[in-house]
């Protein structure tokens, strides 16, 4: 925590008032992950229904992500952020008024703008406030919010649920998201240069400017991986707790995504520091070993010491993959960008979530859901593949990097110590 404490007093208060308002929108995010499958199986879904509903929380997330990334860049980090957590807000009081299926779709479509919003937000914000020479401790410190939410708001909406039913658990989530738009009106957000942000790239329009950065040597095999990790995570997020049931285990689902945010919040903390020192392929490398973890013990799971033990693996995987793959983004994009290539990156991961309830919904309409754990495992094969050859310039480089044995290609944080200006960071992005 030293990061912290020898930063601005000013960008201290508002990182840890920032981290306080995150902690609340995830929570009130994560108390829907173990209920609302259930809800829609209440309602009469199917389960080709449960994921096409389930995956419509992307259709949200994808689009959304192309203007906000650039609004983020051009009008701030707050106003996106403030976004963000009024739509967490808003959006679990239509689930009191919603019960058919395809009303519920949209609803969970509009939902997602929050996730797509808050965060890239709070990264791009919580990076401006970040040292360089620190970053990817203080990144590492500040992503805990994700898995301190998660072990709070899955256990207590299904404590909800399970006592009171869906309308106290509804009215919850929202409050939570009512207290976290209330954090984010109280942060500070430093100074940026709007008016260059704000223009866009040789006179092409904002999708071009999209596409052209996700299809760049620094974000394309970022966005690809954080596009098989988007396809497990959808998987988790949809399918765990009808898992649970279909195996007839006696074991609240709840309980699976605290094991997940126990694993994620014991990892973060050395990891962002270790990564300052060693590189951020190493670590990665690592995360998406434990995702493979997780996937092959789901795959042959047939108790609740088995399923806990694959939430720990998840949790190690997500808590490692996804703040080191943010912060390897940070290292690669110039300061005034940041918003658009976190929107790029994080693109992959909304793709790969918006495709995994309707694809494997129906392949578990033939095949059960087991098997869907053993497809995820190939996915994890699959990128751990596309890491380990292709995240620098040629596959030697590429290996070395992702063994923490090379440096990072295509990083331009200049060297700890030194003063190299933000400009000389363009012309080296230009030149890559």
């Amino acid at each position: 925590m030293n990061a912290l404490f020898s930063i601005d007093r000013r960008q201290r208060r508002s990182l840890l008032t920032l981290f306080v308002a995150g902690l609340f929108f995830w929570a009130a995010i994560t108390a829907l992950l173990p209920t609302l499958p259930l809800y829609i199986e209440y309602l009469g879904g199917t389960k080709q229904q449960i994921g096409l509903v389930m995956g419509a929380f992307a259709l949200g997330l994808l689009p959304s992500r192309i203007g906000l990334g650039p609004l983020a860049d051009v009008r701030g980090r707050k106003l996106v952020l403030a976004i963000g957590a009024a739509v967490g807000m808003l959006a679990p009081l239509g689930y009191l008024f919603v019960t058919s299926i395809p009303l519920l779709a949209a609803l969970r479509a509009f939902h997602g703008i929050s996730i797509a919003a808050f965060t890239i937000g709070y990264t791009a914000l919580v990076t401006d406030l970040a040292p360089d020479n620190r970053r990817g401790e203080i990144v590492g410190y500040m992503s805990l919010v994700a898995p301190i939410g998660m072990a709070i708001g899955p256990a207590l909406g299904g404590f909800i649920q399970a006592s009171m039913g869906y309308s106290p658990l509804f009215l919850t989530s929202a409050s939570l998201g009512l207290v976290a738009v209330l954090g984010i009106s109280q942060v500070w957000e430093p100074p940026n240069d709007r008016a260059i942000a704000s223009q866009p790239e040789s006179g092409r329009s904002g999708i071009h400017n999209y596409l052209a950065r996700l299809g760049s040597p620094p974000l394309r095999i970022p966005a690809s991986v954080m596009l098989m990790v988007g396809l497990i995570f959808g998987t988790i997020v949809t399918f765990i707790p009808l898992y649970i049931q279909d195996l007839g285990l006696n074991l609240n689902a709840g309980l699976f995504y605290t094991m997940t945010a126990i694993a994620s919040f014991s990892v973060r903390l050395p990891m962002g520091r270790a990564s300052d020192r060693y590189g951020r392929g190493i670590f990665i490398l690592i995360g998406l070993s434990c995702y493979l973890m997780s996937m092959i013990v789901l795959r042959f799971a047939d108790g609740n010491f088995e399923v806990l033990l694959a939430g720990l693996f998840e949790g190690a995987a997500a808590g490692i993959t996804i703040p080191m793959m943010l912060t390897l983004i940070a290292d690669r994009c110039p300061p005034r960008e940041r918003g658009l290539f976190f929107s790029a990156c994080l693109g992959g991961f909304d793709l790969g979530l918006a495709l995994a309830g309707p694809i494997f919904g129906s392949i578990a309409e033939v095949t059960g859901y087991r098997q869907l754990f053993g497809i995820n495992s190939g996915l994890a094969v699959l990128a751990i593949l596309l890491f380990l050859t292709g995240s620098a310039r040629n596959v030697p480089e590429s290996v070395r990097f992702a063994l923490g044995r090379g440096k990072d290609a295509y990083a331009l944080m200049p060297p700890i110590g030194t003063d190299s200006p933000e400009t000389e960071w363009e012309d080296e992005l230009i030149k890559k």
